[in-house]
């Protein structure tokens, strides 16, 4: 009971930090509706760890936003942490080219049992900036490529989450179909910076099936080898929504395969902006 509360307050807070985005743009969707143009239904990079190879279409802006809840307890310590806006907004300025920016407000309380104070930190994350090229598409065996690449501005973030250098971070995405109704996705990469001067070797496995012609669902194994730390691995799954071709929900629920995660819960919204000229 407990966890569908944590969802249905993630998702109420994922509506209302979009709630201003859809209204504003309402009447600009209402019109390309009538268009007789067929929209493909939209792509998205969330909810799970694996990035798409796809990029946003020419002219397009596509938002990309939500909340999260994760919890681990470590002997008499808890800590728990919301992150209240994920946001990631993606314009397509070429066909093969998208130009991304991302920005999250996080909210870290840690507490140690029988001692009734909390040490809460609170405040935005570094702003990133980042960019998705589309490599190459599927053919037969050989997958879809993309390649993307962030930095991670120290300068942007709050006092409680500014880090001491600049992080950066790149990784091809692979796409495979193995039918009509399921896909295998997978990334890998490497980060730097932020906290930590040493770099993390990245990797995600996604699998997804499609339920109906709406509803997806997928299982993904995800996680990092840094050089001078034990490796994590973490697992989630979820489901997507597809309520019209420019709109898209979400929910996923994981946990960690090594130590440092015992609940992950997000859920959140995709909306895709029409340009003029489309």
């Amino acid at each position: 009971m407990k966890i569908l509360q944590i969802l249905y307050m993630l998702m109420k807070q994922t509506i209302k930090n979009t709630i201003l985005c859809l209204t504003l743009f309402t009447a600009k969707t209402m019109t390309y509706a009538q268009e007789k143009r067929t929209i493909e239904p939209l792509i998205t990079d969330r909810p799970d760890q694996t990035e798409s190879p796809n990029v946003v279409s020419k002219g397009y802006i596509q938002i990309e936003t939500g909340a999260a809840y994760e919890a681990f307890k470590n002997n008499n310590i808890k800590i728990e942490t919301t992150t209240y806006n994920t946001s990631l907004v993606r314009f397509g300025l070429l066909n093969n080219l998208e130009l991304r920016l991302g920005w999250d407000f996080v909210e870290n309380k840690t507490e140690i049992y029988n001692n009734p104070i909390s040490n809460i930190n609170s405040g935005f994350s570094p702003l990133m900036l980042g960019i998705k090229i589309s490599v190459s598409k599927e053919n037969n065996w050989l997958p879809e490529i993309g390649l993307l690449g962030h930095i991670y501005l120290p300068f942007t973030a709050g006092s409680d989450y500014k880090p001491d250098s600049t992080g950066v971070d790149f990784r091809f995405a692979f796409a495979n179909s193995l039918s009509e109704k399921s896909s295998l996705s997978y990334n890998l990469g490497v980060a730097w910076g932020n906290d930590s001067p040493e770099a993390s070797y990245l990797y995600t496995i996604a699998y997804g099936y499609k339920l109906t012609e709406k509803i997806c669902g997928y299982a993904e194994i995800y996680g990092d080898f840094p050089e001078n730390s034990k490796a994590n691995h973490l697992c989630d799954a979820g489901i997507t929504y597809l309520i019209t071709n420019n709109l898209q929900l979400d929910a996923t629920f994981g946990t960690s395969i090594t130590k440092g995660q015992d609940l992950m819960i997000s859920a959140g919204l995709s909306y895709r902006i029409p340009s003029k000229n489309n």
